[in-house]
């Protein structure tokens, strides 16, 4: 597995809104960093299923993969499996740096 890059499913508005803003406070769909005390994330492996569970609504032109590089974040990352999780995610305590995302893929 490989730990210097973790991703993040992120809505592309938001994403674009934080671009400009420089803060990006999402956890994940509509909670927050504050609300949920970390920001999901996901490996290579498993974005597609976080995708399927979670966006299946939104078009891939809606969404943005982000390349997060662990070591460019000033938050701490833990790989853990919580709830009903079926496998462990990386999970960053805090929002995601902006500066830490080395590559936005798109989904189409």
């Amino acid at each position: 597995m490989d730990r210097s890059m973790i991703l993040h499913l992120a809505i592309r508005a938001d994403w674009e809104q934080a671009k400009s803003s420089g803060h990006y406070p999402w956890s994940t769909r509509g909670i927050t960093v504050a609300d949920e005390g970390y920001t999901h994330c996901s490996f290579e492996s498993q974005w597609k299923g976080v995708r399927d569970r979670f966006y299946s609504n939104l078009t891939d032109q809606e969404l943005v993969l982000l390349e997060i590089d662990e070591a460019k974040l000033s938050s701490e990352v833990v790989v853990e499996q919580l709830g009903a999780a079926p496998q462990a995610f990386p999970h960053i305590y805090g929002c995601i740096d902006i500066a830490a995302v080395t590559t936005e893929r798109s989904l189409n």
